[in-house]
């Protein structure tokens, strides 16, 4: 199958996604920018990443500015036809901006922008992105966000339970939600979403930085595979 990363004006996490996807997982990989909107050389068996950093700064609301970037609206008919998109971090927030994934991510509870590693489990084994993960374990998976505090309302959250359709959850190393576990407020510790259709997913920790033996920390690798051999 063939990725495509999608680079806004601001993104940071783009050459991690590639190098990720490229180097330690074998997969192709096209960069893809913003103003560009033609996806014809993608199949709905490939998958858009909309990677993680701060799409115009940021300077309005996260992901509010990439949402209208040219792109997206073939990103929109690309989901819609079925194709995998994957948005992690601020790719995230651009998805619950262009409503492929319902909710919204906020400002951190604490107000601070928090960087290190968390612990995830896999709540859902219906999708692409977990069918490979065990829901038994935990995986360390890193977070570099500030507005990271996925919010729903009652109705949605309803949904999202009934539909099978949150994806991680945050927990610690033994895969209890024990303990001061949720780093940013998030609504029932979630992490990490899919749509209905379950071909969308959102995620706000960083599997790309965690797929390589150098950085001491493969856990990411199985998020990916997942995808890769559906």
């Amino acid at each position: 199958m063939k990725f495509g990363v999608v680079v806004f004006p601001g993104s940071n996490c783009d050459q991690d996604m590639h190098d990720a996807l490229k180097h330690d997982l074998g997969q192709e990989v096209e960069m893809l920018w913003h103003k560009d909107q033609d996806l014809s050389s993608f199949t709905t068996d490939d998958c858009i990443v909309l990677p993680g950093g701060f799409s115009f700064g940021d300077y309005l609301r996260c992901g509010a500015m990439a949402r209208f970037s040219p792109i997206m609206q073939s990103v929109i008919e690309f989901a819609n036809k079925g194709g995998k998109v994957l948005g992690v971090c601020n790719g995230f927030q651009v998805l619950c901006e262009a409503q492929l994934l319902p909710g919204a991510l906020l400002a951190n509870d604490h107000q601070k922008f928090i960087c290190k590693n968390v612990f995830l489990k896999p709540e859902s084994r219906s999708s692409l992105i977990t069918n490979k993960l065990d829901t038994t374990q935990a995986y360390k998976i890193p977070i570099a966000h500030g507005e990271g505090r996925f919010y729903t309302d009652d109705e949605t959250m309803k949904n999202l339970v009934a539909n099978d359709q949150i994806l991680f959850t945050y927990c610690n190393e033994k895969g209890t939600a024990d303990g001061d576990i949720n780093p940013n407020g998030s609504i029932q510790n979630i992490a990490g979403i899919t749509n209905k259709a379950k071909n969308v997913f959102g995620m706000m920790p960083h599997p790309e930085r965690a797929t390589n033996d150098v950085l001491g920390n493969i856990d990411g690798r199985k998020f990916f595979e997942g995808i890769i051999n559906n």
